[in-house]
């Protein structure tokens, strides 16, 4: 297993223009970086981190939690750097910090032909849980709702080693 010089680390006001850049390239309707901004004051309730190549931000995840449950609110990559494992890297580190915040389940919406991400979900025991009919506001598609329950149990902690093993490359955590 190698190290690539990503490192996956916390979300923080100095990202945001880059988190916002990416969020713009990506997304027909994205978030803006005020927006980014207000979930970075609520640290009782949501939880991002960011993908980075030293100072170059690659991508970045957000949860919103409640009790014991968790929502993945929203998750990209840029562009240029997908198929590098970033992805698989940003989720390790949420689902492990969501299980050291006591979440015991999460949920996330991904666009029904969005079969990438789908296949990625499905590999971090993601399950269809629903469809929100014409959930995305650019052309109208159904939303799939996936959950994935018991992660703080011994199985889910299995499959997680499972997939941070298989990956060519190592998470990387910044320190906080």
């Amino acid at each position: 297993m190698s190290v690539d010089g990503v490192v996956i680390g916390l979300m923080r006001r100095r990202h945001l223009r880059a988190v916002s850049a990416i969020e713009q390239s990506v997304n027909p309707h994205p978030w803006s970086q005020s927006l980014f901004a207000g979930e970075l004051r609520m640290p009782t309730s949501r939880h991002w981190l960011v993908a980075r190549d030293n100072r170059q931000v690659l991508g970045f995840a957000g949860l919103m939690w409640n009790v014991d449950e968790g929502h993945i609110t929203n998750f990209a990559v840029h562009a240029g750097h997908r198929r590098r494992h970033v992805a698989t890297r940003m989720l390790l580190a949420q689902f492990r910090d969501a299980i050291a915040l006591g979440i015991t389940q999460l949920s996330l919406e991904v666009r029904m032909s969005n079969e990438a991400a789908r296949s990625l979900y499905g590999r971090f025991g993601f399950s269809p849980g629903g469809v929100r009919r014409g959930y995305y506001n650019d052309n109208g598609e159904d939303a799939l709702v996936m959950w994935v329950h018991d992660i703080d149990g011994a199985d889910f902690g299995e499959r997680l080693a499972s997939l941070a093993a298989a990956m060519p490359v190592r998470l990387v955590r910044e320190a906080t």
